[in-house]
């Protein structure tokens, strides 16, 4: 039984009678009758998501391949049909693949999962929307690449060219994915085909390696909006170092943070931290090690503070808890461990390096150091296992278990948090790296997040070297009575006091039921563009723009 949604979406599409069903027998003659998909059951999964919300599926379109894509925008188009874009559907925590308003055509690229091009020399890869993480992993790997890609901590069947047009990021030197891309392929809102960069020259050389192209430069515009679907996408990927070494650290001292973003701020800056760096408080790390300690809480929740330190001191985590990686020559990365390791004297309880040497003795050993110490080793590897890989540009189905923080029913690394209705949203916002504006970030989520019965699970990570974002996990269990309600409305005024305090938002979801402010330049000029190419607003209305 799918969860039942409880708070209302965006106004729905209406349609004149019998126009869906047009467009529909048009979509089933170009596409064939199994890419059109209307049956129930599947309908209903298309509208779910970790929250809730309530969005009508009528019709599931499934391409396989961009003149398909084409096919299905004419066809829309002449009915004024709305279409919703999706790579996998696997967005937890921003609406997962729920259209941004009712009455849209889900258009699955699922299907679209080609591997185009590839460049072993110029370390490059062109593929389609439906490839995946783990796609790109099996195929690096079964070719013995000496390249690495960059994965985020969701699932390794989320699509590549989704995250990166949601402009997300992962853990290593290429962690900024809309940095390291180009050459888009994008199928407008009435069909037309577009590329760019020198994409749209034929026969240009340096159409993957060279983003900007000659003139304007426009592959921004397909970020985050509803301006086009990109179809294909050149991601360029990192040549594997010589060596790296992941590094941990953990702080106990609850006002620790400041000291701590200002300690790393200059690294960031000139460059010995090359990749992102994570800070998950104490929260963050205990919702990866198990599920909510019932137990401990007698039924309660919020876990409150002090409980949380009395678990930090059994299972051996601190208040702040940091990693991140160091790459190069091993010359280079001891020259970077010695600059850490004193900018975080002082600053930290311990810090730990570990390389993947290191790494199979303490998996060798970590039972008997177990038994010796009683410290359960094991359980704490099965959360920096991940990690390092993530490092290493390895993705992992293991961060998915922490949705089911507060489900009473164990979470599986191949579980579907939408089916299992897990509570999930996602407030991400951005700041200067700045201790104190990391500071003041964190006692507003604090605050506002205990208030309404949740625990702050919050990981900050120092996105590029002039800038952090905190990404603040809600998460409860959808089956309760009234939860989804109270953690919609801890939501948006998460969103709103960390708005008003400065610190916008790097991404929205389905979730977020309005736009970020903007000035009115700005604001006319995007929906310009959008009336220009989108004058029925076709695809995806509402979705970030109009």
């Amino acid at each position: 039984m799918y969860p039942s949604p409880i708070v209302s979406g965006q106004q729905a599409r209406e349609y004149t009678p019998g126009i869906l069903d047009h467009a529909i027998a048009e979509w089933r003659s170009a596409l064939g009758p199994e890419a059109v998909i209307t049956n129930e059951t599947d309908l209903a999964r298309a509208g779910l998501c970790t929250f809730s919300i309530r969005r009508t599926v009528p019709v599931i379109l499934k391409p396989a391949d961009r003149a398909q894509v084409q096919h299905i925008m004419r066809i829309a188009n002449h009915y004024g049909v709305p279409v919703y874009p999706v790579g996998s559907g696997k967005n937890w925590g921003y609406g997962s693949g729920v259209p941004s308003v009712s009455g849209c055509a889900l258009l699955d690229l699922s299907r679209m999962t080609r591997i185009v091009d590839f460049s072993e020399e110029l370390a490059y890869v062109t593929v389609e929307p439906g490839v995946t993480q783990r796609q790109l992993m099996d195929f690096l790997t079964a070719r013995h690449s000496k390249l690495w890609m960059d994965a985020t901590g969701a699932s390794p069947d989320c699509s590549l060219i989704g995250n990166t047009l949601e402009r997300g990021f992962g853990h290593t030197p290429y962690s900024d994915h809309f940095g390291h891309c180009g050459n888009l392929e994008v199928v407008l809102p009435s069909g037309e085909c577009v590329h760019t960069g020198f994409g749209r020259i034929p026969g240009a050389s340096t159409a993957p390696v060279y983003k900007y192209g000659v003139g304007p430069y426009i592959d921004g515009l397909f970020t985050q909006s509803n301006f086009g679907v990109v179809t294909c996408m050149t991601i360029w990927l990192m040549p594997a170092p010589e060596y790296m070494q992941a590094f941990f650290f953990r702080c106990d001292d609850e006002d620790g943070l400041t000291r701590l973003v200002d300690a790393l701020r200059p690294l960031r800056l000139n460059g010995t931290l090359q990749s992102a760096v994570h800070i998950g408080n104490g929260y963050k790390v205990l919702s990866g090690l198990r599920q909510y300690p019932w137990e401990l809480t007698g039924g309660k929740t919020p876990l409150q503070p002090d409980q949380l330190r009395q678990l930090s001191r059994s299972m051996n985590f601190g208040y702040w808890n940091g990693s991140g990686a160091l790459y190069g020559t091993r010359a280079q990365v001891a020259e970077a461990r010695r600059m850490l390791k004193k900018a975080l004297k002082g600053n930290v309880t311990r810090v730990q390096f570990l390389d993947e040497g290191l790494l199979r003795v303490a998996s060798s050993f970590a039972k008997p150091l177990g038994w010796l110490t009683g410290w359960d080793l094991t359980k704490t590897l099965e959360l920096v296992k991940p990690l390092f890989g993530l490092l290493r540009g390895q993705p992992t189905a293991e961060p998915i278990k922490s949705a089911f923080w507060r489900k009473r029913t164990e979470g599986k690394a191949d579980a579907d948090p939408d089916t299992e209705g897990c509570g999930l949203l996602w407030c991400s916002h951005t700041a200067p790296i700045r201790g104190e504006d990391a500071r003041i970030m964190m006692e507003i989520t604090e605050r506002i997040t205990l208030a309404h019965g949740f625990e702050p699970i919050v990981s900050i990570t120092l996105l590029t070297e002039r800038t952090l974002c905190s990404v603040v996990s809600i998460s409860y269990d959808r089956s309760i009575e009234g939860e989804d309600k109270r953690a919609m409305e801890c939501y948006h005024q998460l969103m709103a006091a960390l708005l008003a305090a400065g610190y916008p938002p790097y991404r929205l979801g389905a979730q977020a039921g309005y736009s970020v402010p903007a000035e009115e330049g700005f604001r006319n000029l995007m929906q310009t563009i959008k009336d220009r190419i989108d004058p029925k607003n076709i695809l995806a209305p509402s979705h970030y723009v109009r």
